[in-house]
């Protein structure tokens, strides 16, 4: 199967919940027909599966191929950027019909997705995208957005000064440019803010616990606020804070959503947690990719609108 040019750069993000909304719309009609043989082999390849994140994400993803009956596996590359690459690559001299990447780094994983392009086999990212190649469709909330919505809200609880931990994901992950990119923005105007950590915990909460326990030790008149990348990260954090009874004075924000951190927001130990929808992305991208499989091509229809005189 050809890509054809209805292709996007993966810098052209299309909105996860809009994607949804039309393939609800839209599958029906497809998802009745050969309902007993199956459509396609189709893969998700993710960066880990050892967070609550992503394994929200590997069980949508499961539940929606098997309702649309198709083939379907999925690959943890245990943040390993060379073994993602050879699980693409195996892939791809498997004959896949299509790969679903949530890459573990923006430029390692490139190449693959390169080699995906000129072997014909359509690609759809996942939460992150990679800085070449070409994909159908990139699912993913907007990262820079919930970056400067998280220290957006600690600099105002702030009042626009004190000193800033923050801890960083993945290396070289879009996720991770993406949100530092975004608190960035919003630190740039408030120069009376000090950060006076940053350092990446890989999206683990027990290297989250590490580095915030460093970070504290190094920082012994406290510090006033932490902006941690993801929720696991900023479970991990918590632990060290309240180890050094510091959590009391200590304002915390995450990204992510996930049981974890909401339930820790409910506790009062997460200020803010700037909610993402895992499930839905990942079930959205077997839609989208099933839909391609089947038509050779998108259809994302626009909700319609009634008009009235008064209305």
């Amino acid at each position: 199967m050809c890509i054809k040019q209805l292709q996007t750069r993966t810098q052209g993000v299309i909105p996860a919940l809009l994607l949804a909304l039309a393939m609800t719309m839209a599958l029906p009609a497809f998802a009745d027909s050969d309902a007993n043989s199956s459509e396609g082999q189709m893969a998700l390849l993710l960066s880990t599966t050892n967070n609550p994140y992503f394994a929200a994400m590997k069980r949508a993803a499961q539940n929606k191929a098997e309702d649309l009956n198709v083939d379907f596996q999925v690959l943890d590359a245990h943040n390993d950027s060379n073994q993602q690459v050879s699980q693409i690559q195996t892939l791809l001299a498997k004959q896949v019909d299509m790969l679903l990447v949530n890459p573990t780094n923006a430029d390692a994983i490139t190449p693959a997705i390169k080699q995906a392009n000129k072997a014909g086999v359509p690609v759809i990212f996942v939460d992150r995208a990679t800085n070449g190649g070409e994909s159908l469709a990139f699912f993913a909330s907007d990262n820079v957005q919930a970056g400067k919505t998280a220290c957006q809200y600690l600099v105002d609880q702030m009042d626009g000064e004190g000193s800033l931990a923050i801890l960083t994901g993945v290396p070289g992950a879009s996720a991770t440019n993406e949100r530092s990119s975004g608190c960035d923005q919003v630190l740039n105007e408030h120069d009376k803010i000090d950060v006076v950590a940053r350092q990446s915990a890989h999206f683990d909460r027990s290297e989250g616990l590490n580095v915030m326990q460093n970070m504290l030790t190094a920082n012994p008149q406290g510090i006033g606020a932490v902006f941690a990348e993801n929720d696991e990260m900023a479970l991990g954090a918590i632990k060290a804070l309240k180890s050094a009874h510091a959590l009391d004075n200590t304002l915390v924000a995450s990204i992510d959503g996930t049981p974890g951190g909401r339930k820790a927001v409910k506790a009062g130990e997460i200020d803010l947690n700037v909610a993402q929808q895992p499930a839905l992305m990942s079930k959205s991208a077997v839609a989208t990719g099933y839909q391609y499989l089947k038509t050779d091509r998108l259809f994302i229809p626009v909700p319609l609108q009634k008009l009235t005189q008064d209305k």
